[in-house]
């Protein structure tokens, strides 16, 4: 099946690598600074880029990926931030997630990522509450985990490498797979494949995803653009 895919508007931050839609409008997050920023869920202005309802610096580093749910924000830190500016004291020293408050930036709590390295996605299960998923890219699969306390539910194969954003959907678990270019629909039982998305080289590379309406949209970390894939 041919998929349409179509530029929505320019990222606020020249390396967004987390994207999530909510109710309130759109969360982006930068790689480099680790700012968050909300954004409208409008039409971009002459410049592309969409209007801030709110922006704050957090304690996350080299963040890559965020998601929603139980009213607060989830952040998947990739340890030292170092390598593109100085280092902070709250930098982790390897994969971790910080549980976020989305009004001023204020970490909440921090997980450590099962099995350690890094993560690149992260989703907050809607329809079963009370937990997380993650890319665990040391071994190659997608984790979940109980929020209350941080317990393994359950771990799948991954396909391909290099996964990258999550979105959860009735059917199935969305999940970009950045250097083979694919957004796959996964089995959340088994990892399976069910469905897959092309991304052809003639558009921004997938990174961060989350779902738009009945739709997906996706950042690219290297061109700064916030894409629309139409399901």
């Amino acid at each position: 099946m041919t998929r349409q895919i179509t530029r929505h508007s320019r990222a606020i931050y020249g390396v967004p690598n987390g994207i999530q839609v909510t109710d309130e409008g759109i969360w982006v997050v930068d790689q480099l600074t680790d700012r968050l920023a909300l954004i409208e869920n409008t039409e971009p202005n002459v410049w592309g880029v969409a209007k801030i309802i709110r922006e704050f610096a957090t304690d996350s580093s080299t963040t890559s990926g965020i998601a929603w749910g139980e009213d607060v924000m989830w952040m998947a830190a990739n340890g030292p931030g170092d390598r593109w500016r100085p280092p902070r004291e709250t930098d982790a020293t390897t994969g971790e997630i910080l549980k976020v408050d989305p009004q001023d930036g204020r970490t909440l709590a921090r997980y450590p990522l099962p099995g350690g390295g890094g993560t690149h996605g992260i989703e907050y299960d809607h329809f079963d509450p009370g937990h997380v998923w993650l890319t665990t890219l040391q071994q190659q699969t997608l984790t979940l985990v109980r929020s209350d306390d941080w317990s393994i539910v359950r771990t799948l194969p991954l396909p391909y490498g290099a996964g990258h954003g999550v979105v959860r959907v009735e059917d199935g678990l969305w999940m970009v797979f950045k250097e083979d270019r694919l957004i796959c629909k996964l089995d959340p039982s088994d990892g399976s494949v069910l469905d897959q998305v092309e991304i052809g080289p003639e558009h921004p590379e997938p990174h961060g995803l989350s779902i738009f309406d009945d739709n997906l949209l996706y950042c690219d970390a290297t061109s700064g653009w916030i894409v629309e894939v139409t399901l």
